[in-house]
């Protein structure tokens, strides 16, 4: 490891007793978010002093001179009419960052006037005590996301919130989640605060997925540490997604011992659960499933409710963490209270790829100092519908009135939890498909689709008019030219692998009706999502409260 990195894993391992040692109450975290709420404009002007106008090289404050925006500018602006409506006026004004650019793969431009930018100039300058992460476990360039013990524990109140409104709060948990480079590692430590200390960890991963050193160092230290100080931390399980009955029968012995278990996963892998628990003539009453890493369709709550359990759906993403929390009181699986106290959201209308439709594109902003990115104005590459609304669940109460609902993605397809970017792919369509196995570009199409049990696959189409060897040796083609796409593909290969998840259909490759070849059919829905509308975000507007 290089003197840089292992200066970030000690201040990291420094950090981390104090961390797992620190506890919020109910009634703490019910008043953290409702200051924060109360603060959110100041917080947000006070954040951009610190990282954006003293800093020279931020991209952000290049993109502020370009709109002529001045501190001055901005603060009244805010003050004057609101976080929401000044943050959608910077966008109008070419004020923000596109979800390729965010990614380093695409300059920023405006005005005719190009500023060359990596994604690490993203990050927080003012993070310490960090650690790194893979963004998403996706493929792609690697985009090395560094957090820190600070932003998990800044958003561990809004944690515990949900458990609360979901009455997991003090029911024996376990985890089927991958240690670093993916994410597990860190829902683990944002729960300890909680009091939410798993009983078991589950991986998809055997012994013959070895991540980089610095991972493989970061995740036993971790344990080591938190074994000293006293917290009991599992060490992670091997569970092929082919023995899922391993956590059914764990989640059904803890019920019968507590009165109700928790099991924390994806969506793809809940869905798992639930179908196996079924096929063994095992009932999940009072087994909460809270998942997320994909969208919770309709099709998957169902198999879920099916068998006997509950659904306790969440938003997060690794550039910002949580951002949004499922409604306890909501008949919809995919209905989110936004976490508005470190977060802001605006929908800045965005034109469907292949159609004259358009969508609210969320672009997020964000206003603690904690933050693992700096973001103003960045397009996520999601969409959905964003309403404020009284829904009289826990989390509502407590101010978290703004809800994102039928969560999209323009060009991203998931599967077992792991986020494929479009550009990524495209090139192994374009480039790695045509040389190995003959043909064009417009020959082959990925789609992300359910299956009759509500699981998610990656499906490659392939025109009938070549002449392929059989599906594994395609399946082998394809999940290898993920794995040389950077880092991330050796931990997506891994699971999707494991899953069986990629699958092979041989038809002609759709065209939109507009005449438009689409290298990822995504599945969009045809029905028009309005963007938001501005006079709700008016009335929204917390910083006067």
């Amino acid at each position: 490891m290089d003197p840089s990195t292992l200066r970030m894993y000690a201040r990291f391992a420094t950090g981390l007793p104090r961390h797992l040692r620190r506890r919020i109450t109910l009634d703490e975290a019910r008043a953290i978010v409702a200051g924060r709420l109360a603060r959110r404009e100041e917080n947000f002007l006070h954040l951009v002093d610190r990282t954006v106008w003293t800093r020279p090289a931020s991209p952000y404050r290049w993109l502020l001179g370009q709109a002529r925006v001045e501190p001055g500018d901005l603060a009244s602006t805010v003050r004057r009419d609101g976080l929401e409506l000044a943050l959608s006026a910077l966008r109008d004004a070419g004020v923000y960052v596109t979800f390729e650019e965010f990614r380093g793969t695409a300059p920023i431009v405006r005005d005719g006037q190009v500023l060359q930018i990596r994604s690490s100039e993203f990050g927080n300058p003012l993070l310490a005590g960090s650690h790194e992460l893979e963004s998403g476990g996706s493929t792609g360039i690697a985009r090395r996301v560094t957090t820190n013990l600070a932003d998990l524990y800044a958003q561990a109140p809004a944690l515990l919130l949900f458990h609360h409104a979901h009455e997991v709060v003090g029911l024996p948990m376990a985890l089927w989640s991958e240690p670093l480079p993916a994410s597990g590692l860190n829902s683990v430590l944002m729960r300890i605060p909680c009091g939410a200390v798993p009983e078991r960890w589950f991986t998809s991963l055997g012994s013959d997925y070895r991540p980089a050193l610095r991972f493989r160092v970061a995740n036993r230290a971790t344990l080591a540490i938190a074994h000293a100080v006293g917290v009991k931390i599992p060490r992670p399980e091997h569970l092929p997604f082919d023995n899922a009955l391993k956590i059914v029968r764990w989640a059904c012995e803890a019920r019968d011992r507590a009165g109700g278990s928790h099991v924390g996963t994806t969506v793809s892998r809940a869905v798992r659960i639930a179908v196996v628990a079924r096929e063994a003539g095992l009932n999940l009453s009072r087994v909460i499933l809270s998942a997320g890493g994909e969208p919770p369709t309709d099709a998957k709550a169902y198999e879920i409710r099916r068998s006997g359990a509950s659904l306790a759906s969440h938003y997060f993403f690794t550039e910002i963490g949580a951002v949004g929390l499922g409604c306890a009181r909501s008949s919809d699986p995919n209905d989110q209270h936004f976490l508005a106290d470190h977060l802001a959201v605006i929908a800045h209308p965005r034109t469907v790829p292949g159609s004259a439709r358009a969508v609210g594109a969320f672009h997020f902003t964000t206003l603690l100092p904690t933050a693992r990115n700096i973001l103003l104005n960045v397009e996520s590459d999601d969409y959905g519908r964003i309403e404020s609304r009284e829904c009289g669940c826990p989390l509502g109460e407590v101010g978290y009135d703004l809800h994102v609902l039928g969560i999209r993605s323009f060009r991203k397809l998931t599967g077992e939890g792991i986020t494929l970017v479009g550009s990524d792919l495209e090139r192994i369509l374009e480039e790695t498909l045509p040389a190995r196995f003959g043909g064009t570009p417009l020959d082959y199409q990925f789609t992300e689709e359910e299956d009759e049990r509500g699981r998610t696959r990656i499906v490659l189409v392939a025109s009938p008019r070549l002449e392929l060897p059989d599906e594994g040796e395609v399946v082998a083609q394809v999940l290898e030219a993920m794995e040389r796409l950077g880092d991330g593909g050796g931990l997506a290969r891994a699971v999707l692998e494991s899953a069986d998840a990629v699958r092979v259909r041989r038809a002609e490759p759709r065209w939109t009706s507009r005449g438009k070849f689409l290298p990822l059919d995504s599945g969009l829905p045809s029905t028009r999502l309005d963007y938001l509308d501005q006079t709700t975000l008016r009335g929204n507007t917390r910083g006067g409260e």
